[in-house]
């Protein structure tokens, strides 16, 4: 008999592709990850997993074993929501991990909500990066992920998330008053190839973003002075050290002295944001009411 919390291991490696980064996930030693999966493999009766230099990889055992986990937590998932519903719990604490204009732009507002719809529903927010908030649901850390589409991110029809869109949000050019561009109605990003830039860290996916929407206008941006705090970003533009790409809910409330705000010409580059769970738990009767309320603020936004 295969035991589950073997197969949330087996999944764990498989998604951080070491042992040691799998234990930290999962807050167990290298030691205990690495007898479960001996167990695991006994219990199977194959060789599950190859260690090497470069760190852990499964085998086509493995892989096959990976492909009915999934499915089998998933199942494991819905299970927990239905006894849950039975049992009328109506009252507990939801973990959310979002990045920060997530939060001020659908996660406060939602919890706002939920005090008044659901007052039984406790609400921890934690401050994450959308790349950091997804391994985060799935190592079982956090229960709901606000996060944003990425390069490398989990597709929506990954097997071990569901996801559900939120909003959309364009990207504004910013550039310093005494810029050439700046008396324009829109800056044509083609026109800030020679520019000095500045932006995120690569990893996070607003980098991504501004990456992907300068290589479509036909350049690379020579990021020069990097930070993922966008009051940072703006300052820097304002100091007139370069320009930036800023999504357009950051930039509200902001000190824009120094700096001129401008849609971007043609096609503007565009964040998606949505909220992700472990798939089946979307029928929790703690996490359904947060994510109708992460709708309905998103659609207020």
């Amino acid at each position: 008999m295969i035991e589950a919390r073997r197969l949330h291991i087996l999944r764990a490696v498989a998604d951080h592709r070491t042992v040691t980064a799998a234990a930290a996930a999962l807050y167990l030693t290298p030691s205990a990850v690495s007898q479960q999966l001996t167990a695991l493999e006994q219990e199977t009766g194959h060789r599950l997993v190859e260690r090497g230099a470069k760190g852990v990889r499964l085998t086509p055992a493995g892989e096959i074993l990976l492909s009915h986990t999934h499915a089998v937590l998933a199942q494991l998932e819905r299970a927990e929501a239905e006894l849950a519903a039975y049992g009328a719990g109506e009252a507990g604490t939801v973990t959310v991990a979002a990045f920060a204009t997530g939060i001020a732009q659908v996660v406060a507002p939602a919890v706002a909500r939920l005090a008044d719809s659901a007052p039984g529903i406790r609400i921890r927010v934690q401050d994450a990066e959308g790349d950091a908030s997804l391994p985060m649901v799935l190592d079982r850390q956090v229960d709901v992920a606000v996060a944003v589409e990425y390069r490398g991110a989990p597709a929506a029809d990954d097997p071990r998330l569901t996801h559900v869109p939120l909003y959309a949000e364009p990207f504004d050019a910013v550039v310093p008053v005494t810029h050439r561009l700046a008396d324009g109605p829109e800056v044509p990003l083609a026109e800030l190839a020679k520019d000095p830039w500045i932006g995120p860290y690569p990893g996070n996916p607003c980098h991504d973003v501004v990456v992907l929407a300068c290589e479509n206008a036909g350049f690379q941006p020579r990021l020069e002075h990097s930070s993922d705090d966008f009051r940072a970003v703006v300052a820097l533009a304002s100091a007139d050290v370069g320009v930036a790409l800023v999504p357009r809910s950051a930039l509200r409330g902001m000190d824009l002295t120094g700096v001129v705000v401008r849609p971007v010409d043609g096609v503007a580059p565009t964040r998606r944001v949505f909220a992700a769970v472990r798939r089946g738990a979307e029928g929790h009767p703690l996490i359904r009411p947060v994510l109708d309320a992460l709708r309905a603020a998103a659609e207020d936004a």
